[in-house]
């Protein structure tokens, strides 16, 4: 268990050898934080230098493993590909501490990497707790960003229609909550297998908990479920509400291209693209044959709407 700051875990490396279909070179930024110091956070970086730029946001729990079906279509149609493993996820550092994880954090590292990389003309591919993170980060930094697709993902408000959607939270989240927030252990493979239409073969869910050894390594991944504003004055809530107004008035591309077998988030396609103006008109798409997890399932079908997508707003 390597400490590399008081409270800080980072994942042997020999943890991410011969993973299938993950040949990328990993590369590594540091991102401040006020009270553990820098982390170390890893991305992936493929394409040209000087290429558009596609920054794919990965959720819970998983990290930049998921995106890997999709960065050979994407880099090939000429653009260049940044994932970035999340504070807590994948090949990044690993605070210990739950109480060092929160909505605001999550947010803040994410923005640091952008500044910290000075990325612009952003599009932003987001699923699951990718888009929370960032659109939240569009919302604080809008100049770096150009365009938006989003699959499978939410911005969570409790407000009801027409600002959000019918039952949320409801029973289900609620539940899940309550699961992270008193377990100290949860199995990462079952995780994502549970949410596939088809269940993905035993070296894939290997490789999706790869980067977490023991339960020790499991507080982001557990503390961010616990994230999910359900009430009056949560944390987390005012500013995902902040967010939405501004992409209330968000007039650059943006589509949707959730997949047709994932109930927890499909409510939200049709908020996205009626409050957001810049989804006005869009050809939106659905992705067929995937559950929550679209880019394990059908990662070259989304892959192939991404790049229709960009070459419709180039």
């Amino acid at each position: 268990m390597p400490l590399i700051a008081p409270d800080v875990l980072r994942t042997p490396d020999e943890r991410f050898t011969a993973l299938p279909d993950y040949p990328f070179a990993p590369n590594y930024v540091d991102v401040a934080d006020a009270q553990l110091g820098p982390l170390r956070m890893h991305y992936l970086d493929e394409g040209a230098a000087d290429a558009p730029i596609v920054l794919m946001v990965h959720g819970n729990p998983t990290w930049s493993f998921l995106y890997r079906h999709m960065i050979a279509t994407v880099v090939a149609a000429d653009y260049r590909v940044i994932v970035p493993d999340m504070i807590g996820f994948g090949r990044s550092d690993k605070p210990a501490e739950r109480s060092a994880y929160s909505m605001a954090k999550f947010v803040g590292w994410m923005r640091a990497f952008v500044e910290a990389l000075n990325l612009h003309d952003i599009t932003l591919v987001c699923q699951d707790w990718g888009g929370p993170i960032g659109l939240r980060v569009l919302a604080e930094v809008p100049d770096r960003f150009a365009a938006v697709l989003a699959s499978n993902t939410l911005l969570q408000t409790i407000d009801p229609p027409p600002l959000g959607v019918p039952e949320f939270p409801g029973e289900a989240i609620l539940a899940w909550i309550e699961s992270c927030r008193v377990n100290d252990d949860l199995p990462v493979d079952e995780l994502i297998a549970r949410a596939c239409v088809q269940r993905p073969k035993q070296a894939v869910l290997d490789a999706y908990a790869a980067p977490f050894p023991d339960a020790r390594y499991k507080a982001g991944m557990l503390e961010i479920t616990c994230c999910i504003p359900v009430r009056e004055g949560q944390p987390g809530l005012d500013e995902n509400r902040a967010a939405w107004r501004f992409l209330g008035t968000w007039n650059k591309p943006f589509a949707t291209a959730f997949s047709d077998q994932d109930p927890a988030t499909i409510a939200w396609e049709e908020v996205f693209q009626r409050r957001i103006p810049g989804a006005r008109g869009a050809r939106h798409g659905r992705i067929v044959g995937a559950g929550h997890f679209v880019q394990e399932e059908q990662g070259a079908a989304l892959a192939d709407y991404l790049v229709t997508f960009l070459q419709s707003i180039r």
